[in-house]
């Protein structure tokens, strides 16, 4: 999310959804140092112990059980709504769920009713307009069948709307925002009202160059149709498409299919395909990079979690990543609560095969090859198996799928043509493969107890091994590799 922009317009809108009681309560509110942009958890926070605490929160859910209208829900269980906190409602991961499950999202009864999704940016917002109408029009996708959307992203030195953060403001009174050169020279000016946001995002040469280059390399590697997202209409995308047109040339682009559409056609474009089981390339800025790798991963497989992004950077290197990530926290409360991790490392073992690859593929190593082939064969295996976690505790967690996928490489490396690392994994292929249900009860064996790893960002190495590694067979068997 836009951590300046987003959080403004989020207080705005829980100011007004609880108009009256913020109205009642001005006079306290502004003594208690109330901010409505941190949304309701942090307004608990500040009146605990007031007189008047019970009275406020009352006030509040007679607002919530009105109905009037009814709101959507964080956990419908614990009574917490859509404006707990500004990043609890993330668009990228809540907008999939909407389209996924046709149009709802869960009231306070924990039931899926028809929503009206509030998208505060008229750009973007036509993407998750045209993904909903593709709905209402063809119904759900076939997970079975639906093609995939690769994204080629422009990042590389804070890109856009995410680099803007510096260059975010709410104007506190009218007048004019002029953006001048280093010499003095304005390259532009705004006219502004007090109370409006106003918001400058930059792209750099070089890595607008870089980004046009990648798209034509993953073009001709998976040859299909790529299209840049860009709107000639939208000022900053008028002179994207102007970037673009001047550097295709640059590059090898015959018999590709690379065009330039505006979003709405770009989505109703891409989905077309995806309903033939059609793959398509979507070439981006940053903000709708991170709108489509929730959206497609999430309607196909439930979770961004099993998206891998591979970042190339401009000075040789890459960065391997996985989606999801704002799905952790709840996570790790249940592993502390109960021992049972249900983050699904798929994308962690993907990314290990694509950076071993890279590795492999630059310096020329046959037995890193061989390493690496072995690997993309026991993600196959994980995936062929169906061996991601359990949401569940007492059930086969991420410890779980670990053993797995180390039993698959080794089984690969054992089978595979280098004989020197067959020689070496044999056994130890055949050690997991013959101790594995004992291995497994072993790591079930900490399941339904509280954990303690020592710490969230930093938890204590020796605590968090001991519980991630409880398996004393399986601890064996790696240690003596």
């Amino acid at each position: 999310m836009m951590k300046v922009s987003d959080p403004i317009m989020f207080g705005h809108a829980f100011e007004v959804f609880f108009a009256d009681v913020f109205t009642k309560y001005a006079d306290l509110f502004a003594e208690l140092g109330v901010n409505a942009r941190l949304g309701m958890s942090d307004l608990e926070k500040k009146i605990v112990g007031h007189e008047k605490e019970a009275e406020i929160k009352a006030s509040f859910q007679a607002v919530v059980e009105s109905d009037s209208p009814s709101i959507a829900m964080v956990d419908s269980d614990k009574g917490t709504t859509n404006f707990n906190a500004s990043n609890d409602v993330i668009i990228d991961a809540s907008m999939p769920v909407v389209v996924r499950e046709g149009g709802k999202q869960w009231d306070r009864n924990g039931d899926a009713v028809e929503c009206v999704a509030v998208i505060p940016d008229a750009s973007y917002g036509l993407f998750y307009e045209e993904m909903v109408n593709d709905c209402v029009k063809n119904g759900q996708y076939d997970v079975s069948t639906m093609g995939s959307v690769a994204n080629v992203g422009l990042m590389a030195q804070k890109a856009e709307e995410y680099g803007s953060h510096p260059t975010t403001f709410e104007m506190a009174e009218d007048g004019k925002v002029t953006v001048t050169a280093e010499d003095g020279t304005e390259l532009m000016s705004f006219d502004v009202e007090k109370g409006d946001i106003w918001r400058m995002s930059r792209a750099k040469d070089i890595p607008i160059k870089d980004w046009v280059r990648l798209a034509v390399e993953r073009a001709r590697i998976e040859q299909v149709p790529t299209i840049f997202w860009l709107d000639s209409n939208r000022a900053h995308d008028a002179q994207m498409i102007a970037k673009v047109n001047k550097y295709l040339p640059e590059f090898n682009i015959d018999g590709l299919d690379i065009q330039i559409m505006n979003v709405t056609d770009a989505t109703r474009f891409t989905n077309t395909r995806v309903r033939e089981g059609k793959n398509t390339i979507a070439v981006t800025g940053n903000v709708l990079r991170d709108y489509l790798t929730d959206m497609y991963p999430i309607l196909e497989l439930g979770t961004s979690a099993k998206m891998l992004s591979i970042v190339p950077l401009l000075a040789g290197g890459g960065l391997y990543e996985t989606g999801a990530g704002g799905s952790a926290p709840k996570h790790v409360a249940q592993f502390l609560k109960e021992g049972h991790l249900r983050w699904d490392s798929l994308g962690e073992f993907l990314a290990l095969a694509e950076s071993l690859r890279f590795i492999g593929q630059k310096h020329s190593n046959a037995k890193l090859t061989a390493l690496t082939e072995a690997l993309d064969t026991a993600n196959e295996g994980y995936l062929d198996n169906n061996k991601a976690p359990s949401r569940k505790c007492c059930e086969p967690d991420n410890k779980a799928s670990h053993f797995y996928l180390a039993q698959y490489w080794a089984e690969a490396l054992a089978n595979g043509s280098d004989t020197e690392l067959a020689e070496k994994f044999a056994p130890v292929a055949k050690a997991l493969k013959e101790n594995e249900a004992k291995i497994i009860e072993e790591l079930l064996a900490i399941e339904g107890k509280a954990q303690d790893i020592g710490g969230y960002y930093r938890p204590n190495d020796e605590l968090a091994q001991k519980a991630m590694r409880p398996s004393a067979t399986l601890n064996a068997i790696i240690d003596g590799i």
